[in-house]
């Protein structure tokens, strides 16, 4: 009986482990080459990738700050509507939607807030979030092109 219990005991521990290291923050990285209609470059972000459900939902939440040259890149397998949300959020973002052409569709200037949150929409099959005024800096508009290198596939004008 004993060694029974040893051994449910020793499966537990794995199960838990494994669940724990599935909700782990490393991520897959891209660069992300954003060029406006002539195709200079604007700007160029290193971005870890948010690739599953779970990954999409936690996002930036509950991190400290996100680096000037830095994001996450949210990977769907298909355009569609998308609502992003501040949640557990403490620094302001720009969000940027992108079509499945490779074009910006909307970008937003989110700032941090408390329940019930404001729903930042667009229509993307990736969405971008870097640090607050990364557009602006870098002259990023609505209609601008993005370049996505990912090795964990589905990237767009590579």
């Amino acid at each position: 009986m004993a060694t029974v219990l040893a051994v449910l005991l020793g499966v537990a521990l794995v199960a838990v482990g494994a669940w724990a290291f599935a909700g782990s923050t490393d991520h897959d990285g891209a660069t992300v080459t954003v060029t406006d209609a002539n195709g200079s470059t604007l700007g160029v972000v290193d971005a870890a990738v948010a690739d599953s459900e779970a990954e999409r939902y936690r996002g930036l939440s509950g991190t400290g700050s996100l680096a000037n040259g830095s994001g996450m890149l949210f990977v769907y397998e298909r355009a569609g509507s998308r609502a992003f949300v501040m949640r557990e959020m403490n620094y302001p973002l720009d969000i940027v939607f992108v079509g499945v052409d490779g074009r910006i569709t909307r970008i937003h200037h989110a700032e941090p807030e408390e329940p019930p949150y404001r729903r930042y929409t667009g229509r993307a099959k990736w969405v971008l979030e870097v640090p607050e005024g990364w557009t602006t800096r870098h002259g990023v508009t609505v209609g601008d092109r993005v370049r996505i290198d990912y090795d964990g596939g589905g990237g767009v004008g590579s």
